[in-house]
């Protein structure tokens, strides 16, 4: 028997909204903005206190901006946004009503006051020990509630994304297996309830420790529980960013995965593998044994690497079919050049898709080799990785899912649609030259989370290299510009749903209308003398994998020149 609820049947996009997940789903990604505009806000302050030239804040005010630029950027615009999505893919692509609306709006309660809390207690200045607030440091105890607070409501929406499957399948609103995106999403949730629950583990004994009912937490079982939250966080935003390009491949260009069975089995190698990925935080610790380091870094992490090549041959490939069927085929790049680049949600995911392959992939691998680890470990070179990861990657991504929701979802007319054609490409590009600047100053030795590179008026300062006051100059105009380019992000959404005109919301019925079993994509049977089904794809792999194998064996000429040292 199902509850009684309305489904609302979008004009533009076809997709069913049930009553409650729509304004769930509305709820959550509204307050994923409000969080990214803080988050770009204080920005500002770490970018013109890093940049040499501006050196902005005084050092308090910059370990209390930093540190909470880093929750709300990391933790709370990604996490929110990634609610919105999951409820997405369970109840809007699987046309269900959602599971205990009550109980989500209670998670969604626990969210929004813990990172209230928590951005409170950092702004009061007594809680600036970064995002890693890293033991014994301590921060006032209110920090830690707020995360931990923040953590159980998005464990709870978790199990609400859970059970609204099973609604799905017990209601029958579905044939056949979950569609691919939600498939990528369930991933995303399992490896956010593994996140989560490794945040409380060590965050509520932290908070213990806060209030003085306890005596002492071991760093270093901190420091190896915590990147569990830490890096895994990353790991939930790769499985929801990679699902959102397969429904934009779908949405922009009517595009189908070239085989479901192999994209859904890189799905599950990140369920096994891509939280080991944890590791190369913490390959420079006493804490764990060398054995350990060598067959995670080695061995384990590459079946990680493996599915995400999966995932980069298998969305542009799919792309390029989907192109070259509606007759885009001359040459290798025809359907490249074809793409609807005008469209934002699809600039901005092609922009976020090679970006996050050349600039976040490598660097990672590199990064999770434990030997290369040591050349740039603490470096300004990690921010520089990651903001390719989180910012390129899955913010862009973002960014693009939202201009495809804002007259879906919202029911607005975009405003400034010329605006919109620029942004993903000022934000995208001026954050690729943004992150390989920051990897070219980390490669010279500028440490990472520094008031003053410089050390100034230290007897003993470290005399550094011309080129490394370059490339933090560089990383500064270059973050301004970025900046920049989200507040027009901020400004195209917010002033959409404030101002944007009414579109028809379409019509609304008390009963769902059954998803039908996709049509398979026909089969590749072009092999042979007819050449590759997907050339163009096979050749940017394998420029893909020359940059990879280059840069790796270039940081392995770095190391060399150290040897001597010993």
């Amino acid at each position: 028997m199902t509850t009684q609820t309305t489904y609302r049947t979008c004009p533009r996009s076809g997709l069913q909204f049930e009553a409650q997940a729509e304004s769930l789903i509305k709820a959550n990604a509204v307050t994923a903005v409000v969080a990214l505009l803080v988050g770009g806000l204080l920005a500002i302050g770490v970018v013109l206190t890093r940049w040499p030239a501006v050196h902005w804040l005084p050092a308090d005010t910059f370990y209390m901006v930093l540190t909470a630029h880093g929750l709300d950027m990391l933790i709370y615009w990604l996490i929110f946004f990634e609610i919105a999505i999951l409820y997405f893919a369970a109840s809007t692509l699987l046309r269900c009503r959602i599971a205990t609306p009550k109980i989500a709006w209670l998670a969604y309660a626990l969210m929004l006051i813990g990172a209230v809390i928590n951005n409170v207690a950092v702004f009061q200045g007594e809680s600036s020990v970064m995002m890693t607030s890293y033991v014994p440091m301590m921060a006032h105890w209110t920090f830690y509630f707020g995360i931990v607070l923040f953590a159980v409501g998005a464990l709870i929406a978790c199990f609400v994304f859970f059970g609204t499957l099973v609604v799905a399948k017990r209601e029958n609103t579905y044939e056949g297996s979950v569609p691919l995106v939600t498939f990528g999403a369930i991933t995303a949730a399992i490896i956010a309830v593994f996140t989560l629950s490794s945040g409380a583990i060590i965050l509520v004994p932290t908070l213990f420790l806060s209030l003085g009912w306890i005596d002492n937490v071991d760093p270093l079982a901190y420091r190896i529980i915590w990147w569990a939250l830490g890096h895994s966080s990353q790991q939930i935003n790769v499985a929801a960013h990679i699902s959102v390009w397969y429904a934009v491949a779908a949405i922009a260009l009517g595009a189908k995965p070239m085989s479901e069975r192999v994209s859904r089995g890189a799905f599950l190698l990140y369920i096994l593998f891509l939280q080991l990925a944890s590791a190369h935080h913490i390959l420079a610790d006493p804490g764990v044994s060398t054995e350990w380091k060598i067959v995670n870094t080695s061995y384990f992490m590459y079946f990680a690497v493996l599915a995400s090549m999966i995932h980069a041959l298998s969305i542009p490939g799919a792309m390029e079919v989907a192109q070259r069927a509606k007759g885009f085929n001359k040459g290798l790049f025809e359907w490249l050049r074809k793409a609807p680049w005008g469209n934002p949600t699809f600039s901005s995911v092609f922009i976020s898709l090679v970006g996050f392959g050349f600039l976040g992939g490598i660097t990672g691998v590199m990064m999770g080799t434990e030997q290369l680890n040591l050349l740039i470990h603490n470096t300004i070179y990690v921010p520089g990785h990651f903001h390719a990861t989180v910012v390129i990657g899955t913010t862009l991504t973002f960014m693009g899912l939202t201009y495809f929701l804002i007259p879906v979802l919202f029911r607005r007319e975009m405003i400034n649609p010329g605006l919109a054609k620029i942004q993903p490409y000022l934000f995208g590009f001026t954050m690729y030259f943004f992150c390989l600047v920051m990897m070219g100053a980390g490669t010279l030795g500028v440490s990472r989370r520094h008031w003053d590179m410089a050390f100034s008026g230290n007897a003993l300062a470290y005399e550094w290299p011309g080129a490394a006051y370059l490339m933090m100059g560089l990383v500064g105009i270059s973050g301004v510009i970025a900046i920049f380019g989200g507040a027009i992000f901020i400004y195209i959404t917010v002033g959409s749903l404030l101002w944007g005109k009414r579109l028809d919301a379409g019509a609304t019925s008390p009963k769902f209308t059954r998803l039908m079993r996709a049509a398979p994509t026909p089969p590749l049977q072009t092999y042979g003398s007819a050449g590759f089904v997907a050339p163009g794809t096979f050749v940017l792999a394998m420029v893909f994998l020359l940059a990879f194998i280059l840069y790796y064996f270039v940081n392995w000429k770095y190391l060399s020149q150290l040897w001597g040292l010993s």
